[in-house]
């Protein structure tokens, strides 16, 4: 990966899958049923570090990526947040006092286990294997913080935004000086590169996409890199669609993630040689499996041949995704040329 990201066009591309560390295999399922919760699972570092390797002792990917959540940051500020089995995250909905009393860093301490847990992979992991870290986009992370769960459109996350936008300003704020923190932490860590996930950037329109979405993440990326200046970065603004060739240009990512429907020849032709592409498989594809999989393996090779190019999901992969169909993927991958 760190040579499709240097600026090479390699004849097979490089493979991982997003969220592939979890619920689909059956070794996460028996140590995730070991421990109390799902946050004690990402903060206690020698079964983060198991949960991380086991998919690459099952398949041939390319990358491990740190096994955590996005929302360890607002933890990491002193907000309550939980995970619900089978409801997803809970958070105390942050109010005007709330944000006036965000610290400016994150706190001393609550975060070094999943650092710790960095360290391990790295150690454990084969050098030719490279270890992804990441972190939730300031705008994704504040939609959880504000509506305190997430909700099919981040409703309430766009009126505070249109309302208060200075007060909403304060929030990004913080939360991109701490996206910075932490992401430096995991570079220094061993992170060989990061990525950057804004699951909700879609929903923007055009301006707020600029104010919430572009400018946080060109501010957390120059300053990673004032404290790193070689990091490796990708970002991935799911549902970015047209405004994604803004994106790469203003951001100064080293590659861009490309959800599904996002025809990945045309974004090719915006954004293409300018950084390195990711992507862009739709995951209920991946789990459908037979022909329609083969069909799509072949059509993203043949949109992407001579080019800069990590071959991924769209999205992160689903946990009723056959264990046979990310095997029949690999497969394919690995005997295509580009």
């Amino acid at each position: 990966m760190a040579r499709v990201l240097a600026g090479e066009s390699l004849d097979s591309p490089p493979l991982w899958l997003m969220r592939q560390a979890g619920r689909y295999l059956p070794e996460y399922r028996e140590i995730r049923q070991s421990v109390g919760s799902f946050l004690e699972l990402c903060f206690t570092p020698k079964l983060a570090c198991e949960v991380t390797l086991q998919p690459l002792r099952r398949f041939d990917f390319d990358a491990a990526i740190l096994f955590s959540d996005i929302l360890v940051v607002p933890l990491a500020l002193g907000r309550q947040v939980d995970f619900v089995e089978g409801e997803g995250p809970r958070l105390d909905p942050i109010d005007h006092e709330g944000i006036d009393a965000l610290p400016h860093r994150l706190m001393t301490g609550k975060l070094d286990p999943v650092y710790e847990t960095v360290s391990l992979v790295r150690e454990k992991l084969d050098l030719s294997k490279s270890l992804i870290g990441f972190c939730g986009a300031p705008w994704t992370v504040a939609t959880y913080m504000v509506a305190g769960r997430s909700t099919s459109d981040q409703a309430p996350a766009r009126l505070f935004a249109l309302r208060e936008p200075q007060r909403f300003r304060v929030l990004i704020d913080r939360l991109v000086s701490v996206s910075i923190e932490y992401l430096i932490g995991q570079l220094q860590a061993g992170a060989d590169l990061v990525q950057i996930f804004d699951s909700w950037a879609g929903i923007l329109g055009e301006s707020e996409f600029t104010s919430w979405c572009i400018e946080p993440t060109r501010a957390v990326v120059a300053g990673v890199r004032r404290a790193v200046p070689d990091a490796r970065i990708i970002g991935f603004p799911k549902g970015a669609g047209f405004l994604i060739e803004r994106y790469v240009q203003e951001t100064g990512v080293d590659a861009v993630g490309v959800d599904w429907t996002e025809p990945l020849d045309q974004v090719r032709r915006r954004v293409g040689g300018k950084v390195a592409m990711q992507g862009n498989l739709d995951p209920l594809t991946l789990v459908a499996g037979g022909e329609a999989l083969d069909k799509a393996i072949d059509d993203i090779l043949a949109s992407m041949r001579g080019s800069r190019f990590i071959f991924n999901l769209g999205h992160g992969i689903v946990p009723q995704t056959p264990i046979a169909h990310v095997e029949r993927l690999v497969s394919q991958v690995r005997q295509a040329k580009q």
